[in-house]
């Protein structure tokens, strides 16, 4: 979605601010620029949207160079939201969050709805503020009329430089929220510059760490709290927020396993012993073939005592792989709407059960302060 390929960027006092700085961001992420003061997350953000220029480098956007682009067309395309607001105070609420659509001459059949519906969305519904003026409204509601004004239009990029630091803890963390529910409906593609940890690990996907313009490290912010790559990066999230690094090891249970030529009273039986529902069909060698579930064992147990397992077990059951990670872990299990995956080897053997409780048990415990010794 958004390429930097390379990019320098060198101020005229020749102080060199981004250093051969490459960058990827995927469509519909939501990447968070931070680092300490100087470290070029602002200037890089700014490039997005030509306000700045590289020095030498190139900047795309789905494939094609900013540089081919009129900048005021660009930025028109472009949604922005940052800590100054820069709101009209001569227009209405309803004509500051218009006006990008009415410069651009959409019709008004593209954008009124949405318009409508992000002024619901923020809280501040059309009937009681679209004729009101900004002097009107707090700082947190003008805020919202900026994150609103900037998605009107339907920008498939959306900038947010600072967007929440002036704002008290409450509306801050209100607006933070609400951030998160608009990435969810409308799948944007967010860059954020911050400089507060907690509200990057909060809100993004992924987490840039920038330091002398420079990448220090790009990862998850489950990755950077686990693997954190250097101690500048140690420091820098702090102590009390990074976590011991887990793999599926940790969390994944022993499996109940039944062999595909057994009786389904046999499956009936393995399933009493070992209190469970389900059990993972495997062959000789222990791999994996499928999965048969309580209900079908015992449907078909009462038809036929002498039927097998490997006609009734279901054989495209989700699995997932021993060497995947704990964010694509809790992707797999949420996507496929079960309770439990069996976990496989390179081989296709069953090494364990991932289960959606053993999952939120670990991660509960992650953010829970375990009990000391004393009562």
């Amino acid at each position: 979605m958004i390429q930097f390929n390379q990019i320098n960027h060198t101020y005229q006092s020749g102080v060199e601010v981004i250093r051969d700085l490459t960058l990827h961001i995927q469509e519909g992420e939501f990447v968070a620029l931070i680092g300490p003061s100087g470290a070029g997350k602002s200037t890089l953000l700014k490039m997005i949207n030509r306000l700045v220029e590289p020095t030498k480098g190139e900047i795309l956007i789905r494939g094609k160079s900013v540089r081919e682009s009129n900048p005021v067309e660009l930025r028109r395309h472009i949604g922005y939201i940052i800590q100054q607001i820069g709101l009209f105070p001569h227009m209405t609420i309803w004509e500051n969050v218009t006006l990008v659509p009415r410069l651009c001459k959409m019709p008004e059949s593209e954008w009124k709805d949405r318009a409508i519906e992000l002024m619901e969305m923020v809280g501040l519904p059309f009937a009681d503020y679209a004729e009101r003026y900004p002097s009107q409204l707090s700082g947190g509601q003008q805020q919202r009329i900026g994150v609103v004004r900037a998605l009107t239009s339907d920008p498939p990029v959306i900038l947010l430089d600072e967007p929440f630091s002036a704002l008290d803890p409450i509306s801050r963390e209100q607006l933070q929220e609400e951030m998160l529910r608009i990435h969810r409906k409308f799948k944007k593609t967010m860059v954020l510059v911050t400089h507060d940890i907690d509200e990057a690990l909060k809100l993004a996907d992924r987490i840039c760490i920038l330091k002398g313009g420079k990448v220090v490290q790009y990862d998850t912010p489950e990755t950077i709290r686990s693997q954190p790559r250097n101690d500048f990066v140690r420091q820098f999230v702090g102590e009390n927020r990074l976590q011991p690094h887990r793999t599926l090891a940790d969390v994944m249970v022993p499996p109940a396993t039944i062999q595909m030529n057994q009786r389904l009273w046999e499956g009936l039986f393995r399933m009493q012993r070992r209190r469970v529902d389900t059990l993972i069909v495997v062959d000789d060698e222990q791999r994996y073939q499928g999965v048969i579930s309580f209900w079908s064992l015992e449907a078909h147990r009462k038809n036929d005592d002498t039927l097998k397992v490997s006609e009734f077990m279901e054989k495209d059951y989700p699995t997932i792989r021993r060497e995947a990670d704990l964010a694509e872990a809790v992707t797999a299990i949420h996507d496929s709407n079960r309770s439990s995956l069996p976990v496989l080897d390179e081989e296709n053997k069953v090494v364990g059960v991932l289960t959606r409780a053993g999952l939120v048990e670990m991660i509960a415990s992650d953010f829970t302060p375990q009990e000391g010794g004393d009562e």
